[in-house]
């Protein structure tokens, strides 16, 4: 779970709305996933240790739907650390919030200053 001056830290970054929500969700989802793990460090728990983790929480064991799109969401998130692990040689469990701060306002900078195409139809 995240902090309230975590929370406020991840506000306090200049990215758009919907950008600081996708940071929000990668940042809980890390925190999730360091708790199944149980350590701050190393690689991603196995998807049998997600499963398990997640039957166990009332709230997801009773809506199999729920369950379903949990576990792929965490696939989603975990898939997405790893890359920005790789990134940095590092673990994924091993990111931190700075971490995830500094790849999202990259990924902000670079889509800023990539060329817009042209307006019009497509050339062909």
């Amino acid at each position: 779970m995240l902090t309230p001056d975590e929370l406020q830290e991840l506000e306090a970054t200049l990215l758009p709305t919907l950008e600081r929500h996708h940071l929000r969700l990668l940042a809980h989802g890390l925190r999730t996933l360091q708790a199944i793990a149980g350590h701050t460090s190393g690689g991603l728990p196995a998807a049998g240790a997600i499963e398990a983790w997640a039957l166990q929480q009332p709230v997801i064991q009773d809506d199999p739907d729920f369950a379903r799109a949990f576990l792929n969401q965490m696939g989603r998130v975990g898939e997405q650390l790893a890359a920005i692990a790789a990134a940095t040689h590092r673990e994924p469990l091993a990111l931190d919030l700075a971490d995830l701060v500094h790849w999202a306002t990259q990924e902000a900078d670079r889509r800023v200053r990539s060329p817009a195409p042209p307006p019009g139809p497509p050339p062909g």
